[in-house]
């Protein structure tokens, strides 16, 4: 499939995407913006759809619901993340450690007094009960708590439990189709028409797609069977494809678009109309191919009844209704405001992008989405459809209609959510004549979950319409207050809290990403890395086998080998440049850190070529490692200017004392092959900033990448003897290590290794004790519970164990899993396993590429075997190359598992309910202390993870790779490591000297200082 790059909208698009906010919303106000006899007319309309709003609000449960459980309080906070996790939990003991997790510091007492609705008070009973049933509640006693006392908590359970179904109920229409069929003919509907939206999150397994398309096929099926009603259908394009990813595009775009085929021919059949769902900015181009690809099929040409829906808080949303209505055919476009912005946002600084997809002011997307109705109602092939809540939003197009197409013209429609909007639309639909489509959310309390809690998000954040309307403290004037105007007057700047990725640091640079997610610019990526030279002269081959990922050559392995010689000659050059480099400011020796930082930034697409052909990592790996190693350099430049002053202490009068950080001299460095240039730029990063000079030791399977990145150090201006480089291997590092000059050892590697060196700087009595800095392996642990969600799991574990082939200090090795849910996760997990890619490193599509050489390789498979019973679930892998398959290992108790296996093996069990504390004391009891995971909705379990884990890093609801310098300082304990933790504010003083100076300033004969006091005293 063609990419339609000739579209002039196409080009728009890629210009708009991450271009400065001011710049886009510019032309946008002018658009929007309105003279004083439109805003004075919209207002008036306006001010009496609030009155309808006002007046319906008393039957509206979600508007007093919205109300009285304010997502800003502890109510509203705990029921969201009740109603987010607690249907999905099978069992009573989890059950009960969520409800007094969730209920216990809430004043849930004040809700059901001061509420009239059912919804209220209804979920208030329930929690309520659960809140006296943790001994907490407000006052204690009483008949409620003897209540609970004759019924058990049995009885509480199911309160709380009816509770979250009722607000189930009021945000979904209908747990089948059938069902919000039937709630769509009564008669508060009777005037509306509904899109059915089949609920759940993106699809995680072949399975998951599977089940999703039979849904809209049946969907599609039973729409079509009632001709007497308009209803739609909603498709959303992830739910068809596990790995509907721009990496991924080549398989899943199109077989995606054959789906979509096959379903627009029955809803074309069945005369039902289909509309493709939003989804997040970086899914955007793949979607209008698919899109695309339908509406210029003759098959549907003259089908009027196919459109997609577009989100006004992306700076792309007016290119994308110019498309639309240049494909040429009538398309249907449903304006929405936007539902992923938190997750936009955190992407873009995350990837350390250039700027945000979205607009950052609630303003900023109210004014782009005034432009964009304007466009749609001036469109030639666009059939309009407006989403929102908003009476000023309501107000403004329907004058814009009025002024383009005559007062009596209703080709378009207006659409709101299920459960909300009441009361705006009644009179426009029932008086006017009006079109209002109800989208219809159609699924099960379990496919419930993540919408609700994004709806509420959503509706219940402090700048919705919905919510202000609901407070008291928003009268009729700040409701209906010009957001254009807004935007103009503050140029469309970004708020104050929200910083260009770049700056998100704040002290430091955030480093440069690379948007892997915009396919031209991947491929254009891949090409350019792919096409490094990776051949030294003089080596006919680097591998074993010159065309595949295979062992390094004799040859290769020689020729970059440091003589025994050389090391003590690097050490000696290295020792005579120390007292310069040390005596030289630490601003200029910060500085020229920085520089090295933009140098490696600039040179990022030659360095990330020598990973993927040198370490065999894949492309967002090889990045990672370019921003990792250019964070190192600005953070560690960052911290030398504050720790390494001198610094005052107090003392008598009379005294000077002060302290300062220095050198300790020559520092050598041993860094692995997993992470050769990151972890190989910081360690030597933070010896060089303190004022050491170093002789650095990379693994000896990645010398080369040592090389080019010392290369470019020097030409930075850092001297060259006091970054100097041997390679080659445990020969090599033994014989750096016995030499005495040695002033200091920062090392990342194997155990073994950590504790042969610590015993070489042991052994000789005459050598001073000096600072060893280790870092080695984990067993690293992720404990799942019952309130997990699965699909978050699964993409968790997926990175966690399998991503670098599972070649991380970090990587996940033991997935502990509660009894109750294991089955359960375990095939969502055997299902995400499936839609793994094993392959080429180069290849833009590999999610496992092979691991580092033989010896690794077969070690692992070797071990494997001996597991063959044991296997839970594993992938088929290239028959070429050293693929070691991911596989899942069970194992019967925690107990079992007592080394590190370095590669894509993870290993499960279970815990029992209720025994968290015990888990982590099992896990602690190996003593390693890396990284330790945690999956659950209870804050409680969080806090006891937090008490008594003993690792240096802990990762909630999170994957557990990929710590970020600055943010998560990274490092272990026990048989993990020394410490202090890379990347943190502790890390720099373990390379320096401390140095006290106290000096008697009365030696000269007085005390001038004091003399020179008007004390009154001579």
């Amino acid at each position: 499939m063609t990419t339609d790059v000739t579209s002039a909208a196409r080009k728009t698009m890629a210009k708009l995407h991450r271009a400065p906010e001011p710049d886009v919303l510019k032309p946008m106000i002018e658009r929007a913006r309105l003279d004083a006899s439109e805003r004075k007319r919209i207002v008036t309309r306006a001010e009496h759809l609030i009155g309808d709003i006002r007046e319906a609000q008393h039957r509206s449960w979600v508007a007093q619901f919205l109300n009285e459980y304010q997502l800003s309080s502890q109510e509203g906070l705990a029921l969201m993340t009740l109603a987010e996790a607690y249907l999905r939990v099978p069992d009573a003991t989890t059950a009960d450690l969520l409800i007094s997790d969730k209920l216990g510091d809430a004043d849930w007492r004040s809700h059901s007094r001061s509420s009239n609705s059912r919804l209220v008070n209804s979920a208030t009973f329930g929690l309520i009960l659960g809140r006296v049933m943790v001994g907490e509640g407000e006052g204690g006693g009483g008949v409620v708590r003897k209540l609970v006392g004759r019924m058990g908590e049995p009885f509480v359970r199911q309160a709380v439990g009816a509770a979250m179904r009722l607000m189930g109920e009021v945000f979904v229409m209908g747990r089948t189709i059938e069902e919000a069929q039937k709630r769509m003919r009564k008669k508060e509907n009777r005037n509306f028409t509904a899109s059915f939206d089949m609920l759940g999150e993106a699809a995680r397994t072949q399975k998951d797609a599977d089940d999703f398309y039979e849904s809209y096929w049946d969907a599609i099926d039973k729409v079509g069977r009632e001709p007497d009603r308009d209803h739609t259908v909603s498709i959303k394009l992830s739910a068809l494809h596990a790995r509907y990813e721009t990496s991924q595009y080549d398989k899943c775009v199109p077989e995606i678009t054959e789906r979509l085929t096959q379903l627009c021919r029955e809803a074309m059949r069945q005369d039902v109309a289909i509309t493709v769902d939003a989804e997040e900015a970086d899914r955007l181009d793949m979607s209008l191919d698919i899109i695309g690809a339908i509406a210029r099929n003759p098959e549907f040409r003259d089908w009027n009844r196919y459109g997609l829906a577009v989100q006004a808080y992306g700076k792309r949303a007016r290119a994308v209704i110019e498309w639309a209505d240049t494909l040429g055919r009538p398309m249907n476009v449903r304006l929405v405001k936007g539902a992923y912005w938190d997750t936009e946002i955190k992407r873009a600084q995350v990837e350390g992008l250039s700027d945000y997809p979205v607009f950052t002011r609630k303003a900023s997307t109210d004014t782009c989405y005034l432009a964009c109705a304007k466009d749609m109602l001036e469109a030639k092939n666009i059939g309009p459809a407006f989403a929102t809540h908003n009476a000023l939003t309501v107000g403004t197009i329907l004058e814009w209609a009025a002024e383009r197409h005559g007062k009596d013209w209703r080709g378009f429609e207006f659409q709101r959510l299920h459960g909300m909007g009441e009361g705006l639309y009644d009179r426009l639909v029932d008086e006017e004549g009006y079109h209002c489509r109800i989208y219809a959310p159609v699924g099960g309390h379990k496919e419930l979950l993540a919408y609700l809690v994004r709806r509420l998000l959503e509706n219940g954040a402090n700048s919705s319409f919905v919510n202000q309307l609901a407070d008291d403290e928003y009268d009729d004037a700040a409701l209906l207050a010009d957001p254009v105007e807004k935007t103009a007057k503050v140029g469309g700047s970004m708020l104050p809290q929200i910083p260009l990725p770049i700056d998100i640091m704040g002290e430091w640079k955030n480093s440069q990403g690379i948007d892997l997610n915009d396919r031209d610019t991947l491929l254009d990526t891949a090409r350019k890395v792919n096409a490094v030279d990776f051949q030294p002269e003089g080596i006919d081959s680097v591998h074993e086998d010159p065309h595949h990922p295979s062992g390094r050559s004799r040859a290769f392995i020689e020729a970059t080998r440091t003589s025994n010689d050389d090391v003590h000659g690097a050490i000696t050059a290295a020792q005579a440049a120390y007292p310069e480099w040390d005596l030289r400011p630490v601003e200029e020796r910060a500085g020229l850190l920085e520089k090295f930082a933009d140098v490696l930034e600039e040179n990022r697409i030659e360095l990330m070529g020598l990973v993927v052909k040198e370490a065999f990592r894949s492309i967002p790996d090889a990045l990672s490692e370019v921003r990792e190693a250019a964070d190192f350099c600005r953070y560690y430049a960052h911290r030398a200017r504050v720790d390494m002053p001198s610094i005052r202490l107090p003392g008598p009068t009379g005294e000077y004392n002060a302290m300062k950080l220095e050198g300790r001299g020559t520092f050598a460095t041993v860094s692995p092959w997993n992470f050769p240039l990151a972890i190989f730029v910081g360690q030597n990063a933070a010896a060089l900033v303190t004022g050491n000079t170093v002789v650095a030791k990379p693994a000896p399977q990645t010398p080369m990448i040592a090389r080019r990145i010392v290369e470019l150090a020097h030409q930075c201006g850092i001297p060259h003897d006091a970054w100097k480089l041997v390679t080659g291997g445990a020969d090599v590092g033994a014989e750096l290590m016995s030499d005495t000059r040695i002033a200091g050892v920062a090392f990342t590697g194997s155990i073994a290794t950590a504790k042969r060196i610590a015993s070489t700087l042991l052994v000789d009595e005459e050598r001073p004790i000096i600072p060893f800095i280790a870092e080695t392996g984990g067993i690293n642990a992720m404990i799942v519970d019952s309130t997990a969600l699965p699909e978050q799991v699964a993409a968790d574990v997926m990175t966690s164990a399998f991503r670098s082939a599972g070649q991380r200090c970090s990587a996940l090795r033991m997935l502990i899993l509660q009894e109750d849910v294991a089955d359960e996760m375990l095939a969502m997990l055997s299902g995400a396993m499936d839609m793994l890619y094993l392959g080429d490193p180069g290849d833009p599509a590999t999610d496992v590429g092979p691991v580092i050489d033989r010896d690794a390789y077969d070690k692992l498979m070797s071990y494997r075997e001996t597991m063959r019973p044991r296997w839970i679930k594993t992938v088929e892998a290239p028959e070429e190359g050293l693929f070691v398959p991911p596989t899942m290992i069970s194992i019967d108790e925690i107990e079992d598992l007592n080394r590190e296996w370095f590669g894509p093996l993870v290993h499960v069990t279970t815990f029992k309910a209720g025994k968290l504390k015990e888990t982590v004391q099992r896990v602690n009891a190996k003593r390693y202390g890396l990284t330790m995971g945690l999956h659950s909705r209870i804050q409680k379990s969080a806090d006891i993870m937090q008490t008594w884990a003993r690792v240096g890093n802990l990762y909630v609801n999170r994957s557990q790779i990929g710590a970020v310098v600055g943010s998560q300082p990274f490092g272990g304990e026990g048989l993990s490591g020394t410490g202090p933790k890379a990347g943190g504010p502790h890390y720099l003083p373990r390379f320096c000297a401390e140095r006290a100076v106290s000096i008697d300033t009365t030696s000269a004969g007085g005390n001038a200082s004091l003399l020179s006091l008007d004390t009154g005293e001579i």
